[in-house]
């Protein structure tokens, strides 16, 4: 309980989803948009760590499919039930250490930014071969780095340097395992619960703006809140004065996702 409680403490910080949202691949999708289109054709859907419920949204536009979603925390669920869409989604507060399905619910699972975030993930391996069919599909999207040269990598290493600084009773504890951020480490974890080998690809996302909608784009994705308002503030200059600004006035600003796709067992012993 006291691992759920101190994931579900997360929330919707480390996601940023309104930044993520904002970004496009080369092709002009979101990385919601690019989950949603791996699983074209599935019927039966979970959404690991579905907060509001975005990504099923965009799923639910597929009327045939039944949708679930699960999250640790209330707040985003609830306002996952008001979407018009998701009326019938089976929506719960759940671990995905202990799924509330039975086995074989579902022919596919998606999860955008969240599988990385928990911890013993072994056991959620050998959880989501156990509700998926034989040769359903897990489709995750991950985190990855700063494109070099852009306001992203100067928005991390301004940041870095100055959350060194804050006390470590005061810093949002380290969660997640980090085998999940690497294709072989992902391979490893669901390899042990009998998925096949994963298939991994790099997608930039474009998160090019104003300096304005860049900086705010930033602290969506980062968790500031240990820093006082004055430390925020000397950061914001900092930013300001190292970034490049093109002369349209726009700040070049990317990063880096992984999709990692894998299938499910054709049997499942656990």
């Amino acid at each position: 309980m006291m691992v759920a409680a101190r994931e579900a403490s997360l929330g919707p910080i480390h996601l940023g989803r309104l930044t993520v949202d904002a970004g496009r691949a080369p092709d002009g999708r979101t990385s919601y948009q690019v989950l949603c289109d791996t699983v074209a054709g599935r019927r039966r859907v979970l959404d690991l760590g579905c907060g509001d419920g975005h990504l099923l949204d965009l799923l639910a536009r597929d009327r045939r499919r039944r949708l679930a979603g699960i999250d640790l925390a209330e707040e985003p669920l609830a306002l996952a039930r008001e979407r018009p869409a998701l009326t019938r989604a089976a929506l719960a507060l759940a671990s995905a250490h202990e799924l509330p399905f039975p086995a074989d619910s579902f022919d596919a699972c998606v999860s955008h930014l969240a599988l990385a975030q928990l911890t013993d993930i072994d056991r959620v391996a050998a959880e989501l071969a156990r509700v998926l069919e034989p040769g359903g599909l897990l489709a995750v999207v991950l985190s990855g780095a700063a494109v070099p040269g852009t306001a992203y990598e100067v928005f991390n290493d301004l940041t870095r340097s100055v959350l060194d600084e804050v006390p470590a009773d005061r810093r949002q504890p380290a969660l997640g395992d980090r085998r999940t951020r690497t294709r072989a480490g992902l391979d490893q974890v669901l390899g042990g619960a009998g998925f096949g080998p994963v298939d991994w690809r790099t997608i930039r996302l474009d998160l090019t703006g104003t300096l304005d909608e860049v900086w705010t784009r930033m602290i969506e994705i980062y968790d500031l809140d240990p820093l006082d308002p004055a430390a925020l503030a000397t950061l914001r200059r900092c930013f300001d004065h190292t970034v490049t600004v093109l002369a349209d006035g726009r700040v070049p600003c990317a990063m880096n996702l992984h999709l990692a796709v894998t299938f499910a067992p054709h049997s499942f012993t656990g």
